[in-house]
């Protein structure tokens, strides 16, 4: 997934952008090249080139008598790693980790069945590395959140298809947020016997077990989910 971006440029870019995607500025609201350069204290280059990156990624349009404005939702490119990573670094909106988790689903136990077929030494390695990783992690949520990571994007890999790999973006959105919210409660279910499973799986070369038990993983993973927010909103006195 897309990084932050250094320098004045890149930081205007996501300032504006996050507010676009949090709804700050929402669809069909004017932007005003003059006051963003005002509030952010930069120059009217640096506003200019952010509000066309932005433009590029189809969350804005500018047109003559109507100014620069924020286009629908339905016009974003969703799939876009900077939009995935501004809408997952705020609390999502509804829906959002469900489109997540169903695309996960349809996108990893193939993922999963193709890699048990074409999984070489290296894959089978690397895949290793990472569950190794997991579970040295222990308590740190964040280590755990890199290793799983580390983990399905090699999973991705050792399908060795060029396109699938590039479903990293949407797997990495999913996984970020979710990891971040499961994670950062006090306990949480542990992740090693699912992923254990997908590796034994592909290392038999079974292309049906591999896919049920990434089916499994993902099962679980967003059960996990809904039964934190479940049980946050029912402890939730308001």
């Amino acid at each position: 997934m897309s990084r932050p971006p250094r320098g004045l440029h890149g930081q205007a870019v996501e300032i504006l952008g996050e507010r676009i995607v949090r709804g700050t500025y929402p669809q069909g609201a004017s932007l005003y090249p003059e006051r963003i350069e005002h509030e952010l204290g930069v120059s009217k280059t640096v506003v200019r080139e952010a509000l066309r990156v932005l433009a590029a990624k189809g969350l804005i349009e500018s047109r003559q008598k109507r100014g620069t404005y924020v286009r629908p939702r339905s016009d974003w490119s969703l799939l876009d790693g900077d939009l995935l990573r501004w809408q997952g670094r705020s609390v999502p909106r509804e829906g959002f980790l469900d489109n997540l988790a169903e695309v996960r689903s349809i996108v990893e136990p193939a993922a999963a069945r193709l890699a048990a077929r074409r999984r070489d030494d290296d894959d089978l390695a690397r895949l290793t590395e990472a569950l190794h990783l997991m579970a040295a992690a222990g308590g740190d949520a964040d280590a755990l959140v890199e290793a799983d990571l580390l983990f399905h994007r090699t999973l991705l890999a050792a399908a060795h298809n060029e396109l699938l790999t590039r479903m990293d973006v949407v797997i990495e959105a999913g996984l970020r947020v979710r990891d971040r919210i499961v994670h950062g409660a006090e306990t949480w279910a542990d992740p090693l016997p699912a992923h254990r499973a997908v590796l034994e799986a592909v290392r038999a070369q079974d292309p049906g077990a591999a896919a049920g038990a990434m089916a499994a993983l993902l099962t679980q993973a967003t059960d996990d989910l809904h039964n934190l927010i479940r049980t946050t909103c029912q402890g939730d006195p308001g």
